[in-house]
Parts: structure tokens; sequence; C-alpha cells
């Protein structure tokens, strides 16, 4: 009986350690803050500078395949790398979507997005630097340059939000809701971003990234109807993020019917 009690507090501090050491760290403020900007940064440059590149570099021969499959790869690989840091949005309509649906914190969306507009600005000033200046001027840097006149816009803007509603949607149900999420999240990622510039192309240009956008329009200096690669993709964020909430959404996510 004696021995019982001596022994029970040694048997106490042994489960007091085996709690402390399963519950799990609290991650580094640097790891939970300035990762995943610098991720976002770093992917939204590489993303741009093979974009912009793709349009600069191509020829007639390729047409929109080239731009295709530059976009679509690019963007898998990146998601691919560097998801598990910041989610690899890339995009300041796919930030506001997660954030929409409860993905992502107020504190980190602002951040999120300035990061992929400065990486868009470094990307296009990476694919300045190493393509002749006559061959980038002439194709305004790899700017969205195919609405020409006010009766596209209608066309182009309907585009742009039906494309990049096609890409949120299966970025938020193969990474954030829990019904569908997957590990082949780069994969779809780079099959609908293909997809988008093959149906797109022509159209819109099928930008649906407002990061894609603004960093070769700040370089070469190129804003003609500019605002459409906003409009349409903001439209389209709110669109998912409805389609979540009310419908789409796992539990945690939906408003109604819980």
């Amino acid at each position: 009986m004696a021995s019982a009690e001596r022994s029970h507090p040694l048997a106490m501090e042994a489960m007091m350690d085996i709690d402390v050491k399963s519950k799990p760290s609290q991650p580094h403020w640097y790891e939970h803050y300035v990762q995943p900007c610098v991720a976002e940064l770093l992917g939204s440059a590489l993303f741009v500078f093979a974009g912009c590149l793709s349009v600069v570099e191509d020829t007639a021969v390729t047409g929109k395949m080239q731009p295709a499959l530059v976009h679509g790869l690019a963007a898998g690989v990146i998601v691919a790398a560097l998801g598990d840091v910041s989610g690899s949005h890339l995009n300041p309509a796919v930030s506001l979507t997660m954030w929409l649906v409860g993905a992502l914190n107020i504190t980190m969306l602002i951040p999120y997005c300035i990061s992929q507009l400065c990486g868009g600005m470094i990307g296009a000033v990476l694919a300045k630097a190493v393509v002749p200046n006559q061959r980038f001027a002439s194709t305004f840097g790899g700017a969205f340059s195919i609405i020409r006149n006010d009766n596209q816009i209608g066309s182009a803007l309907g585009c742009e939000i039906i494309i990049t509603t096609f890409m949120i949607l299966v970025a938020f149900m193969g990474a954030v809701n829990e019904k569908t999420k997957t590990t082949l999240v780069p994969i779809c990622i780079a099959f609908v971003v293909t997809v988008n510039v093959l149906v797109g192309g022509t159209v819109s240009g099928a930008c649906t990234n407002p990061a894609r956008a603004f960093g070769p329009a700040v370089v070469a200096n190129y804003w003609d109807y500019h605002w459409v690669y906003w409009v349409g993709p903001v439209i389209a964020a709110l669109l998912v993020s409805a389609l979540a909430r009310l419908l789409l959404g796992d539990r945690n996510t939906r408003l109604i019917l819980k």
C-alpha cells in the first residue's frame, strides 16, 4: 500500500510528460506570418516570369498551345513545391475566396495580395531582362492586349468570370473542402489552367489572375482595358464563395444546413 502511494507521484509525473510531448508545438511567428508571404512572392514571380515569356517568345506555329502548357505546368509545379507553405494561391482572387470561405485568416489576406502583386512585377521585370527590347515592346511584355475595342468588353468580361470561377472552384474543392480534398491538387490546377487558356485565350486572354495582369502592365506600361482582369476574377471569387457557403461546402464551410 505504502509503495503504491510512493509511486503515485512518479506515475503522475510520467503521464504529464507524455501529455506535454503529445501536444503539437505552436508554429513560430516566422513560419506563420513571413514564410507564407515569401512563398507567395516567389511563386507569383516564377509564374508570371514563365507566363510572360511564353507569350513574348510565342510563335505562329504553336499558337495557344505554348502559353496554355507553360501557364498550366508552371502553376502545377509551383503548387506542388510551395503548397504546404502558403497554399500557393498565386492569385488575389483565390486568396479573397479562401478568406470568404474561412480558409484564410483576415490578417493574412492583404499581405498575401501584396506579395502576389509584387511577385507579378518581379516576374515581369525578369522576363524583360532576358528578351530583346523590340520583341518585349511588340508583345507588350506579355500583358493582356487581346481586347482592342469596347465591343469586346462584354464577351471578354464574361469569359474571365466563367473560366476564373472554374479555376477557383477546382482549387477550393481540391484543397479546402473536406469531402473532396485530394493530393492531386497540383495536377488538377495544371489541367484547369491549361484548359482555360485553350478555351479563353482568344476571347479574353484567359488571365483569371490580377497579379498575372498587373505585373506586365506595370513593366510594359500597358493599361488598356486592364480593369477587366480585376473585375472578372473578383466576381468569380464572390460566386465561388457563395456556392461554397450555401451549397457545395462541407459542414465547416456552409452557413446553412450544418
